[in-house]
């Protein structure tokens, strides 16, 4: 039997410096990186690549490359990926940690602040101003989204149809199968590309097969039993929403909307101005937009909520990350090198593009634009971010402002 090529010295090398030098860097990195995944990057770079001299610029493109490909957020996930590499599993556990934490907070006492101004009634056109801001960004994210994921005639009608079916059958299944489909039409129909070839990662740490095996055995596991145990009590049921939400996510954060959405807002969940007002809030924090959930486990009305919701929220979300980050690394090479695999991933990343096309139709427009000056709001939002990318902690500030102001 031949010896695995990725069975060498690097492949199990001890790491390279200590999990606290990680943490101390994407503290600081989670502290400042405003503007979203594209900026959070580019802020990665300067500071592992440019400054440090972590990675190579090869390695880290190698990096980028394999976190566009999984699911789940990709500016984390590769930040999971540095942390791996640079330290182990430690590692990526402090580059999650200081990259995320400091959003989470804001966005925990930000659930604590509404829930405080609807008890003392002073929850209105500021609220209303955040859900036009949240409006301005998703349509933002849809049109730019489908310039990149959808750039042909062929994945254009793929989303197309995938929003017509997300709309027809809103809730969970029927977004599962909306990316099931995707997936399956991408891997019969389409055939992309080949733009660049794989990058071979940089030496550094990198799991053993026994253990990338496991995480994969791991995350599927839990995608399966999760859901048969979520009657056991409710905080495994909210565990499973955000674990299949941050299994699911293809194509970027954005995607977040419309999966946590058909699970969480209902009569005696979430509603829809809190969870639409959150969405609007989490744009204006530095770090990654998953973050989201700690708001939304914090502002449920029943338990878990607060902490003990915020914490089971954010730690489900970003799970699959970390363990399909874990299991990946090993086999990046051999998976991207298949033809199939890219067309099945363009295939879904249309589909995502549809079914952030649907979600912004209902909920974001039916809830958020009911009256002549809250599309006119809206309309400068979009202004503002699209045409003048102004940053969107400055429009979701500017849409709180002025929805308090005229609405």
């Amino acid at each position: 039997m031949s010896p695995d090529p990725h069975d060498s010295a690097t492949a199990s090398a001890a790491p390279a410096s200590g999990a606290l030098e990680v943490l101390q860097v994407f503290l600081r990195l989670g502290l400042t990186s405003f503007g979203g995944p594209v900026a959070h990057l580019g802020y990665f770079h300067a500071e592992i690549v440019e400054r440090r001299r972590w990675l190579t610029e090869d390695a880290y493109a190698g990096l980028v490359a394999l976190c566009q490909f999984l699911p789940g957020p990709s500016s984390s996930q590769v930040g999971m990926a540095i942390g791996l590499m640079r330290a182990g599993p430690a590692g990526m556990l402090a580059a999650w940690l200081g990259f995320t934490l400091p959003s989470a907070i804001a966005m925990v006492i930000f659930a604590y602040s509404v829930s405080g101004a609807h008890e003392a009634g002073l929850a209105g056109g500021w609220l209303a101003g955040l859900k036009i801001a949240a409006a301005a960004i998703v349509a933002d994210a849809v049109l730019t989204m489908a310039r990149s994921l959808a750039p042909d005639r062929a994945r254009r009608s793929l989303a197309l149809v995938a929003a017509a079916v997300a709309a027809s059958f809103p809730g969970a299944l029927g977004q599962i199968a909306v990316i099931a489909g995707g997936g399956m039409i991408g891997y019969l129909l389409l055939q992309v590309p080949v733009t660049a070839a794989p990058v071979e990662m940089q030496a550094g740490y990198r799991p053993g097969r026994g253990t990338a095996l496991a995480a994969f055995a791991l995350f599927a596991a839990l995608l399966v039993a999760l859901p048969l145990a979520a009657g056991w009590n409710a905080g495994i049921a909210l565990f499973d929403t955000f674990y299949r939400a941050g299994s699911l996510v293809f194509g970027g954060g954005h995607v977040v909307l419309p999966l946590i959405e058909a699970e969480m807002v209902h009569p005696g969940g979430l509603t829809r101005e809190a969870f639409l007002a959150g969405y609007g809030a989490v744009q204006a924090v530095p770090g990654p937009l998953f973050s989201f959930a700690a708001y939304v486990g914090a502002a449920m009305p029943t338990a878990p909520n607060g902490l003990a919701g915020a914490a089971i929220a954010l730690v489900a979300m970003f799970l699959p990350s970390m363990l399909l980050v874990l299991g990946a690394l090993r086999y990046w090479s051999r998976i991207a090198a298949r033809t199939d695999v890219r067309n099945a991933l363009a295939g879904i990343n249309a589909a995502v593009v549809g079914l952030l096309g649907a979600a912004f139709w209902n909920p974001v427009v039916t809830s958020s634009i009911g009256s002549p000056r809250a599309f006119a709001l809206a309309l400068m939002a979009y202004l503002a971010l699209a045409l003048w990318r102004a940053p969107p902690w400055a429009v979701v500030a500017g849409a709180a402002l002025a929805g308090a102001a005229l609405l």
